[in-house]
Protein backbone atom coordinates (compact mmCIF):
# COMPACT_ATOMS: atom_id res chain seq x y z
CA UNK A 1 0.00 0.00 0.00
CA UNK A 2 2.26 2.73 -1.08
CA UNK A 3 1.75 6.64 -1.17
CA UNK A 4 2.80 9.39 -3.32
CA UNK A 5 6.11 10.38 -1.85
CA UNK A 6 5.24 14.71 -2.57
CA UNK A 7 2.31 13.41 0.13
CA UNK A 8 3.11 14.45 3.89
CA UNK A 9 0.90 13.80 6.63
CA UNK A 10 -0.95 16.57 7.87
CA UNK A 11 0.90 18.16 11.40
CA UNK A 12 -1.25 17.38 13.96
CA UNK A 13 -2.97 20.76 15.39
CA UNK A 14 -2.60 22.00 18.44
CA UNK A 15 -5.94 21.96 20.87
CA UNK A 16 -6.80 25.62 20.72
CA UNK A 17 -9.05 27.19 23.45
CA UNK A 18 -12.25 27.32 21.47
CA UNK A 19 -15.36 27.35 23.04
CA UNK A 20 -18.22 25.31 21.12
CA UNK A 21 -21.66 27.20 20.73
CA UNK A 22 -22.86 23.51 19.41
CA UNK A 23 -26.31 22.88 17.80
CA UNK A 24 -28.60 20.52 19.47
CA UNK A 25 -27.65 16.66 18.86
CA UNK A 26 -30.33 14.88 16.83
CA UNK A 27 -30.65 11.31 19.01
CA UNK A 28 -28.82 10.16 22.24
CA UNK A 29 -25.52 8.40 21.96
CA UNK A 30 -25.21 5.01 20.45
CA UNK A 31 -25.87 2.75 23.83
CA UNK A 32 -24.57 -1.00 24.75
CA UNK A 33 -26.51 -4.10 23.29
CA UNK A 34 -29.19 -4.72 25.97
CA UNK A 35 -29.04 -8.22 26.04
CA UNK A 36 -26.11 -9.70 28.21
CA UNK A 37 -24.29 -12.00 26.25
CA UNK A 38 -24.45 -9.33 22.80
CA UNK A 39 -23.25 -6.69 25.26
CA UNK A 40 -20.78 -9.36 26.63
CA UNK A 41 -19.44 -9.74 22.33
CA UNK A 42 -19.76 -6.34 21.73
CA UNK A 43 -17.62 -5.44 24.90
CA UNK A 44 -15.10 -8.22 23.73
CA UNK A 45 -14.09 -6.26 20.79
CA UNK A 46 -13.57 -3.24 21.83
CA UNK A 47 -9.59 -3.33 21.69
CA UNK A 48 -9.76 -3.95 18.20
CA UNK A 49 -12.38 -1.52 17.30
CA UNK A 50 -10.23 1.46 19.37
CA UNK A 51 -6.66 -0.09 18.63
CA UNK A 52 -4.16 2.03 17.03
CA UNK A 53 -2.57 1.02 13.54
CA UNK A 54 0.69 3.90 12.96
CA UNK A 55 2.22 0.87 10.55
CA UNK A 56 1.62 3.57 7.60
CA UNK A 57 1.93 7.59 7.58
CA UNK A 58 -1.33 7.56 5.00
CA UNK A 59 -3.84 4.97 4.31
CA UNK A 60 -7.32 3.69 3.92
CA UNK A 61 -9.05 1.06 5.43
CA UNK A 62 -12.53 -0.52 5.93
CA UNK A 63 -13.70 0.67 9.59
CA UNK A 64 -16.29 -1.79 9.96
CA UNK A 65 -15.41 -4.92 7.51
CA UNK A 66 -12.97 -7.60 7.93
CA UNK A 67 -11.93 -10.85 5.50
CA UNK A 68 -14.10 -13.42 5.83
CA UNK A 69 -16.83 -11.19 7.22
CA UNK A 70 -20.10 -13.28 6.95
CA UNK A 71 -23.11 -10.27 5.95
CA UNK A 72 -26.47 -9.90 4.76
CA UNK A 73 -27.48 -7.43 1.95
CA UNK A 74 -28.16 -4.83 2.03
CA UNK A 75 -24.50 -4.25 3.74
CA UNK A 76 -23.52 -1.08 5.48
CA UNK A 77 -19.80 -0.41 4.46
CA UNK A 78 -17.29 2.44 6.88
CA UNK A 79 -14.30 4.28 4.99
CA UNK A 80 -11.45 4.92 7.43
CA UNK A 81 -8.63 7.32 6.21
CA UNK A 82 -5.36 8.11 8.12
CA UNK A 83 -2.58 10.86 7.43
CA UNK A 84 -4.75 12.46 4.83
CA UNK A 85 -7.97 14.40 4.77
CA UNK A 86 -11.27 14.24 2.69
CA UNK A 87 -12.83 16.72 0.32
CA UNK A 88 -15.66 16.36 -2.20
CA UNK A 89 -14.19 15.76 -6.22
CA UNK A 90 -13.74 18.77 -7.96
CA UNK A 91 -11.74 20.48 -5.26
CA UNK A 92 -8.02 20.37 -5.49
CA UNK A 93 -6.03 19.70 -2.36
CA UNK A 94 -2.87 17.83 -2.47
CA UNK A 95 -3.55 16.36 1.54
CA UNK A 96 -7.34 15.55 0.80
CA UNK A 97 -9.52 13.45 -1.12
CA UNK A 98 -12.47 10.93 -1.75
CA UNK A 99 -12.93 7.42 -1.76
CA UNK A 100 -13.84 4.65 -3.77
CA UNK A 101 -15.06 1.20 -3.50
CA UNK A 102 -13.65 -1.72 -5.82
CA UNK A 103 -16.24 -4.27 -6.12
CA UNK A 104 -14.89 -7.52 -7.54
CA UNK A 105 -12.46 -5.72 -9.47
CA UNK A 106 -8.61 -5.20 -9.67
CA UNK A 107 -6.86 -1.95 -9.07
CA UNK A 108 -6.60 -0.08 -12.03
CA UNK A 109 -3.67 -0.35 -14.42
CA UNK A 110 -3.29 3.09 -15.91
CA UNK A 111 -2.84 4.37 -12.54
CA UNK A 112 -2.31 8.16 -14.18
CA UNK A 113 -6.10 8.24 -15.46
CA UNK A 114 -9.28 8.69 -13.83
CA UNK A 115 -10.91 6.17 -12.04
CA UNK A 116 -13.89 4.63 -14.18
CA UNK A 117 -17.03 5.46 -13.17
CA UNK A 118 -19.05 1.70 -13.65
CA UNK A 119 -20.92 -0.51 -11.43
CA UNK A 120 -17.61 -2.32 -10.12
CA UNK A 121 -15.83 1.24 -9.70
CA UNK A 122 -18.77 3.17 -7.00
CA UNK A 123 -17.03 6.82 -6.65
CA UNK A 124 -17.90 8.99 -2.98
CA UNK A 125 -17.41 12.22 -4.82
CA UNK A 126 -19.45 14.11 -1.76
CA UNK A 127 -16.61 12.88 0.74
CA UNK A 128 -19.04 10.17 1.95
CA UNK A 129 -17.54 8.29 5.07
CA UNK A 130 -19.86 5.31 4.32
CA UNK A 131 -22.32 4.15 2.28
CA UNK A 132 -24.97 1.23 1.91
CA UNK A 133 -24.27 -1.45 -0.71
CA UNK A 134 -25.92 -4.37 -1.91
CA UNK A 135 -24.28 -7.47 -3.85
CA UNK A 136 -25.80 -10.89 -4.50
CA UNK A 137 -25.12 -13.93 -2.47
CA UNK A 138 -21.65 -15.56 -2.54
CA UNK A 139 -18.29 -14.36 -2.08
CA UNK A 140 -17.03 -10.76 -3.45
CA UNK A 141 -13.89 -8.84 -2.56
CA UNK A 142 -13.52 -5.32 -1.69
CA UNK A 143 -10.77 -2.52 -1.93
CA UNK A 144 -10.60 0.88 -0.66
CA UNK A 145 -8.81 3.25 -3.63
CA UNK A 146 -8.33 7.10 -2.62
CA UNK A 147 -8.58 9.72 -5.45
CA UNK A 148 -7.79 13.80 -6.08
CA UNK A 149 -10.18 15.95 -7.31
CA UNK A 150 -10.21 14.43 -10.26
CA UNK A 151 -11.01 10.96 -9.54
CA UNK A 152 -7.43 10.19 -10.70
CA UNK A 153 -5.75 7.93 -7.87
CA UNK A 154 -3.20 8.84 -4.93
CA UNK A 155 -1.69 5.21 -5.22
CA UNK A 156 -3.47 5.02 -1.46
CA UNK A 157 -5.39 1.84 -1.04
CA UNK A 158 -6.34 -0.79 1.20
CA UNK A 159 -5.65 -4.34 1.33
CA UNK A 160 -8.70 -6.11 -0.52
CA UNK A 161 -10.92 -7.86 1.71
CA UNK A 162 -13.19 -10.60 0.58
CA UNK A 163 -16.59 -11.11 2.48
CA UNK A 164 -19.56 -13.61 2.28
CA UNK A 165 -22.87 -12.43 0.99
CA UNK A 166 -24.83 -15.35 2.58
CA UNK A 167 -28.62 -13.33 2.06
CA UNK A 168 -30.81 -11.17 1.48
CA UNK A 169 -31.43 -8.82 5.18
CA UNK A 170 -34.68 -9.20 4.50
CA UNK A 171 -34.98 -13.49 4.61
CA UNK A 172 -32.01 -14.77 6.10
CA UNK A 173 -32.00 -14.90 9.59
CA UNK A 174 -29.78 -12.52 12.09
CA UNK A 175 -27.10 -14.65 13.89
CA UNK A 176 -27.87 -15.03 17.54
CA UNK A 177 -25.12 -15.49 20.21
CA UNK A 178 -25.38 -18.51 22.07
CA UNK A 179 -23.72 -18.82 25.56
CA UNK A 180 -20.24 -20.23 25.44
CA UNK A 181 -20.27 -20.81 21.73
CA UNK A 182 -17.71 -17.93 20.14
CA UNK A 183 -17.90 -18.94 16.65
CA UNK A 184 -22.23 -17.13 17.67
CA UNK A 185 -20.32 -14.37 19.21
CA UNK A 186 -18.59 -13.46 15.87
CA UNK A 187 -21.49 -13.96 13.49
CA UNK A 188 -23.60 -11.74 15.40
CA UNK A 189 -20.50 -9.20 15.73
CA UNK A 190 -19.72 -9.28 12.03
CA UNK A 191 -23.82 -9.12 10.95
CA UNK A 192 -24.00 -6.09 13.62
CA UNK A 193 -20.77 -4.49 12.24
CA UNK A 194 -22.61 -4.44 8.72
CA UNK A 195 -26.11 -3.59 9.43
CA UNK A 196 -27.12 -0.58 7.50
CA UNK A 197 -27.66 2.60 9.30
CA UNK A 198 -31.43 3.64 10.22
CA UNK A 199 -32.12 7.08 8.30
CA UNK A 200 -32.36 9.66 10.95
CA UNK A 201 -31.64 13.03 8.77
CA UNK A 202 -28.38 14.49 8.66
CA UNK A 203 -26.24 12.68 11.54
CA UNK A 204 -22.73 13.11 13.13
CA UNK A 205 -21.75 9.96 14.91
CA UNK A 206 -19.14 7.86 16.35
CA UNK A 207 -18.11 4.90 14.62
CA UNK A 208 -16.23 2.46 17.04
CA UNK A 209 -17.59 3.16 20.13
CA UNK A 210 -20.85 3.12 22.33
CA UNK A 211 -22.33 4.82 25.90
CA UNK A 212 -20.14 3.98 28.59
CA UNK A 213 -17.41 1.64 27.05
CA UNK A 214 -14.10 0.51 28.63
CA UNK A 215 -11.06 1.56 26.59
CA UNK A 216 -7.35 1.37 26.39
CA UNK A 217 -5.39 4.89 26.21
CA UNK A 218 -3.79 5.78 23.42
CA UNK A 219 -7.16 4.57 21.22
CA UNK A 220 -8.68 5.56 17.92
CA UNK A 221 -11.78 7.18 17.89
CA UNK A 222 -13.45 6.80 14.27
CA UNK A 223 -15.88 9.68 13.09
CA UNK A 224 -18.98 9.90 10.27
CA UNK A 225 -21.64 11.82 8.60
CA UNK A 226 -25.06 10.77 7.29
CA UNK A 227 -27.55 12.33 5.10
CA UNK A 228 -28.70 14.53 2.43
CA UNK A 229 -25.30 14.81 0.59
CA UNK A 230 -23.75 15.65 3.73
CA UNK A 231 -20.18 15.43 3.56
CA UNK A 232 -16.52 15.93 4.81
CA UNK A 233 -13.76 18.96 3.98
CA UNK A 234 -10.67 20.73 5.55
CA UNK A 235 -11.35 24.09 7.54
CA UNK A 236 -11.11 26.91 5.16
CA UNK A 237 -13.09 25.99 2.41
CA UNK A 238 -16.76 26.96 1.56
CA UNK A 239 -18.04 23.52 0.27
CA UNK A 240 -22.04 23.81 0.25
CA UNK A 241 -23.16 20.44 3.36
CA UNK A 242 -19.54 19.76 4.15
CA UNK A 243 -17.59 20.35 7.58
CA UNK A 244 -14.69 19.28 9.62
CA UNK A 245 -14.42 17.46 13.13
CA UNK A 246 -14.23 19.14 16.75
CA UNK A 247 -13.55 16.80 19.77
CA UNK A 248 -13.72 17.56 23.27
CA UNK A 249 -13.26 15.08 26.12
CA UNK A 250 -14.52 16.54 29.68
CA UNK A 251 -13.20 14.46 32.54
CA UNK A 252 -16.31 13.76 34.82
CA UNK A 253 -15.59 15.29 37.94
CA UNK A 254 -14.09 18.68 36.51
CA UNK A 255 -10.74 19.08 35.18
CA UNK A 256 -9.16 20.24 31.68
CA UNK A 257 -11.36 19.45 28.37
CA UNK A 258 -9.10 18.04 26.41
CA UNK A 259 -10.04 19.17 22.54
CA UNK A 260 -8.91 18.13 18.89
CA UNK A 261 -9.55 20.60 16.17
CA UNK A 262 -9.28 18.20 12.87
CA UNK A 263 -8.63 21.18 10.30
CA UNK A 264 -7.57 18.93 8.13
CA UNK A 265 -10.58 16.96 7.18
CA UNK A 266 -9.74 13.64 8.83
CA UNK A 267 -12.17 11.94 9.97
CA UNK A 268 -9.95 9.66 12.64
CA UNK A 269 -8.56 11.04 15.78
CA UNK A 270 -5.91 9.81 18.12
CA UNK A 271 -6.94 10.22 21.22
CA UNK A 272 -4.69 9.86 24.24
CA UNK A 273 -6.13 10.35 27.82
CA UNK A 274 -5.41 9.71 31.46
CA UNK A 275 -7.26 7.13 33.61
CA UNK A 276 -10.79 8.11 34.26
CA UNK A 277 -14.17 8.63 33.15
CA UNK A 278 -14.81 11.30 30.22
CA UNK A 279 -17.98 13.01 28.33
CA UNK A 280 -17.02 13.46 24.53
CA UNK A 281 -18.57 15.50 22.11
CA UNK A 282 -18.15 15.50 18.61
CA UNK A 283 -19.26 18.22 16.21
CA UNK A 284 -18.88 19.13 12.42
CA UNK A 285 -18.20 22.86 11.62
CA UNK A 286 -18.39 24.63 8.10
CA UNK A 287 -14.81 26.40 6.68
CA UNK A 288 -15.62 29.31 8.39
CA UNK A 289 -15.94 27.18 11.77
CA UNK A 290 -19.52 27.84 12.18
CA UNK A 291 -21.48 24.70 13.90
CA UNK A 292 -23.48 22.49 11.96
CA UNK A 293 -24.34 19.84 13.96
CA UNK A 294 -23.39 17.77 17.07
CA UNK A 295 -23.46 14.16 18.04
CA UNK A 296 -24.63 12.93 21.49
CA UNK A 297 -22.43 13.35 24.28
CA UNK A 298 -21.00 9.88 24.84
CA UNK A 299 -19.63 8.42 28.01
CA UNK A 300 -16.76 6.60 28.12
CA UNK A 301 -13.78 5.51 30.75
CA UNK A 302 -10.10 4.78 30.31
CA UNK A 303 -8.97 1.86 32.16
CA UNK A 304 -5.36 1.35 31.18
CA UNK A 305 -2.83 2.87 29.53
CA UNK A 306 -0.71 1.11 26.85
CA UNK A 307 2.72 2.78 26.18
Amino acid sequence: MAWNAHLTPPRRPLWPLWSLPLLPALALAEPLPADPLERQCWLAHTSQRTALDLREPVSVHFSNLKTGYRVRTPFWVEFGIRGMGVIPAGNANEKAGHHHILVDTPLPRDHTAPIPFSSTHKHFGKAQTGTEIDLPPGRHTLRLLFADHAHKPYFVFSNEIAIVVVGKRTEAPAPKVIAGDRGSCDAWYEDLRAAPRAPSGREVYVKNLRDDEAVSSPFTLSLGVLGAGLGVAPAGTTIKDTGHFRLSFAPKGGGNTVRQNLVDGRTEAIVDLPLGEYEAVVSLHDGAGEPLLKAAPLKFSVTRHDR
